[in-house]
């Protein structure tokens, strides 16, 4: 009888160690924020608290406090910094962060297929030289727009961003509703690259500033901005897949349940786990009480 029972426990625990190996894993999320003007340490749980909330997954966050605009990160430094993840998302505003070498690192993790998602003021880090031109294929400064796919200069005043989703066949768009954000930033556009698609823009109305030294005119009407605010992009000889939204300022847009659908969905397709049709693959769904 007893060699019985140990046979049994033999058993279950090979049953057990077998559907253990075969279990799908967890999306390995690497997240990576800090640098100036942003709320990155609130902005950081909202997101790991919001992509684990709707997919199985693991975000991993490298956070520096540094609010300053030349936040490095001590991860950058390995050349095989991005081992292990499926995907990563920059949220980092470094705008003078301009150390070729260090900027390269970055890149060629993408550039070897480690799939990314841009986040708001990554869209304005990592530039150099005369930025607020248009950057030419292949030059010294362009480097980090042709990974996200788009060149942006600047942004208008914190106030309601309409969005409209304008490809209703992509994967990452299909299921979404338009919205109207709370007071957010627009970011401009100084061009798309060939390789970025745009799948969402964004409609702004601007208040009439006063010059200096004078009152607003009470005739004056506000001035309608436009821009894209999400996009995808294919980057690099291996194609690797990008996806961004310019969007994220606040925290009540970061903590907002439509923003961090956007960005799940992104990372995602990015990550090549979303479905043609939209839905997410059965594997990465979360079940009634799922380990997040």
């Amino acid at each position: 009888m007893h060699m019985l029972r140990s046979l049994v426990v033999v058993w279950l625990v090979a049953i057990a160690g077998t559907a253990a190996a075969q279990a799908p894993k967890p999306l390995q999320v690497l997240l990576i924020a800090g640098g100036c003007c942003h709320d990155y340490a609130t902005q950081t749980q909202l997101l790991k608290q919001g992509i684990e909330a709707r997919v199985r997954s693991h975000v991993e966050v490298v956070h520096n406090p540094d609010k300053s605009t030349k936040a490095t990160f001590e991860i950058y430094g390995k050349a095989n910094w991005d081992e292990g993840y499926d995907v990563v998302v920059h949220d980092e505003c470094s705008a003078d962060v301009t150390d070729r070498g260090y900027v390269e690192r970055i890149l060629a993790a993408h550039r070897r297929g480690t799939p990314a998602v841009n986040l708001h003021c990554a869209m304005h880090s990592y530039r150099w030289g005369d930025f607020k031109q248009p950057v030419s294929a292949g030059a010294d400064n362009a480097g980090w727009y042709e990974m996200i796919g788009l060149q942006s200069t600047g942004h208008g005043p914190q106030q309601p961003i309409e969005i409209a989703f304008t490809d209703r066949s992509h994967p990452i768009t299909a299921p979404l509703a338009d919205w109207l954000t709370l007071k957010e930033e627009l970011y401009n556009n100084l061009q798309v690259l060939p390789t970025a698609k745009v799948v969402a823009t964004g409609r702004q109305l601007v208040p009439p500033k006063p010059k200096p030294g004078e009152s607003v005119d009470p005739a004056a009407k506000p001035t309608e901005a436009t821009a894209p605010v999400a996009w995808v992009n294919e980057y690099g000889p291996k194609r690797t897949r990008i996806f961004s939204t310019s969007l994220g300022h606040n925290n009540e847009t970061v903590g907002d349940d439509r923003y961090l659908d956007l960005v799940t969905r992104g990372l995602l397709w990015a990550a090549g786990r979303l479905n043609a049709d939209g839905s997410i693959p059965e594997e990465l769904e979360l079940t009634a009480g799922a380990a997040r």
